[in-house]
């Protein structure tokens, strides 16, 4: 099969086009012949994407751990079927989705909303997942609660905005001004355009940010929240390594099943709106990774 792998160059990283086996699948596992894949551009710099699970070296690894597809093959254990339209999550160690078929555990997948494409569902699993679980898992987001989200465009800021939305709290977003309409309509109250206003000037107090920026964006971030208000981020990398609040603020998305069904629900329900950027075929996913896109 046709997949697109990692060149292992950090000072140029890149996608090279090569043919391997299929996956085959193991106990409580599923093929998927993927029908689209979600790309988040970073991922080439992500810790798996270089290292083994036991800290080794990682070769030409295949990105695009989100996807949307068919299931072609089940394992033993596999609570599944042969020809089930899904969409979901793979490990993050694991050979990614940028590949004709890939292989994930049945634990990491539901079926796909029947009124989305295979784009759309694609465009899901990790943003969606990693807005549920910041603000609902991790600052316990209120009714009522003023919610100041960062990169309100953003993968994870389309879901943060219309979930905290749904959950009745008041939603800020910062983001550029040309999205202001996108972002009304999907639920903030106000869009700080942070090429012009600084959101510290503007806000006032409130009781939950969610960053999805990191940097300095982060540091100003803590004078902006209520005492004893949560902050949590996807975004503190090595900044905030010295700092203890943002140690404690920072989560990495993790798949859960239960999560993604009910999202699906809300999904196919249309109280949840999957908003694709840019689609990219197959013969074009090294441009994909591009970060300027």
């Amino acid at each position: 099969m046709k997949v697109w792998r990692y060149n292992d160059s950090a000072q140029a990283p890149g996608m090279f086009e090569a043919d391997v086996d299929p996956p085959e699948p193991g106990a409580g596992e599923v093929v998927i012949q993927v029908h689209a894949a979600g790309i988040t551009p970073t991922e080439l710099l992500w810790y798996p994407t270089t290292h083994d699970q036991n800290g080794s070296e990682r070769r030409h690894a295949i990105p695009g751990h989100e996807f949307s597809g068919v299931i072609t093959a089940c394992g033993d254990e596999a609570d599944a079927a042969v020809g089930q339209e899904v969409f979901g999550m793979n490990d993050w160690f694991a050979d990614g989705a940028c590949a004709e078929y890939c292989c994930t555990r049945t634990a990491m997948v539901v079926p796909k909303p029947a009124n989305l494409t295979h784009m759309q569902a694609a465009s899901v699993p990790i943003g969606a997942l990693t807005a549920w679980q910041g603000l609902f898992d991790r600052a316990n987001l209120q009714p009522g609660e003023r919610v100041l989200i960062h990169g309100g465009s953003g993968a994870v800021g389309v879901f943060a905005i219309q979930l905290a939305r749904r959950k009745g709290a008041r939603v800020i977003t910062t983001a550029s001004d040309r999205n202001r309409e996108f972002l009304l309509k999907l639920g903030a109250e106000r869009v700080i355009d942070y090429h012009h206003e600084r959101f510290e000037d503007v806000t006032g107090h409130v009781d939950v940010v969610f960053d999805t920026v990191g940097g300095a964006t982060l540091e100003r971030s803590w004078a902006v929240l209520a005492p004893g208000r949560r902050l949590v981020t996807i975004a503190a990398s090595s900044e905030g390594a010295g700092d203890e609040r943002t140690k404690q603020a920072f989560f990495i998305v993790e798949p859960d099943q239960q999560q993604l069904r009910e999202i699906a629900g809300e999904l196919e329900s249309g109280d949840l709106e999957a908003v694709v950027k840019r689609v990219f075929p197959f013969d074009q996913a090294a441009q994909a990774f591009r970060r300027d896109n």
